[in-house]
């Protein structure tokens, strides 16, 4: 019993950091845009101060598990990287510390919400998803059963 106790308590802080975003530059964006090789990659799109996100992230979380082949799951906070350690908490209370995560690190974030997506005027939630064909659509607000349906 004692083993496993330290076991656990060797591994909390390798738990804890799961969540913890990485900075997320002008210059990635292009990486992350690129259409994945078969499904859809998800961007879900968030901010500390966001009503609707933290539902939208665990729909879109459910959704992944359901599917784990066809739909990719990537998180973004739109607050700065500055803030990790909030957005690594939030992430981990809304049970999304599985999924990649990132957080805006760029001097002017528009510029990064422009090139995620020019037809986005940087409101929270926004959910864009990217198909293997190449094809892009963005949603913002709430989603609703019948947006998470258009997903897949």
């Amino acid at each position: 019993m004692k083993r496993i106790l330290f076991l656990l308590v060797l591994t909390l802080p390798v738990l804890a950091q799961a969540a913890s975003p990485t900075a997320l530059r002008a210059e990635d964006i292009a990486t992350l845009l690129k259409p994945p090789s078969h499904g859809v990659r998800v961007l879900a799109i968030w901010a500390l101060d966001c009503a609707y996100c933290e539902s939208n992230l665990q729909a879109l979380a459910k959704l992944q598990q359901a599917h784990p082949q066809q739909l990719e799951l990537v998180t973004i906070a739109t607050d700065s990287i500055d803030q990790r350690e909030v957005i690594a908490k939030r992430l981990h209370a809304a049970g999304m510390d599985a999924w990649p995560a990132r957080a805006y690190a760029d001097a002017t974030p528009e510029r990064i919400n422009y090139l995620i997506d020019p037809n986005w005027g940087g409101e929270t939630p926004r959910t864009l998803i990217i198909r293997a064909d190449g094809s892009h659509l963005g949603m913002s607000g709430e989603l609703t059963p019948s947006k998470l349906k258009s997903i897949l």
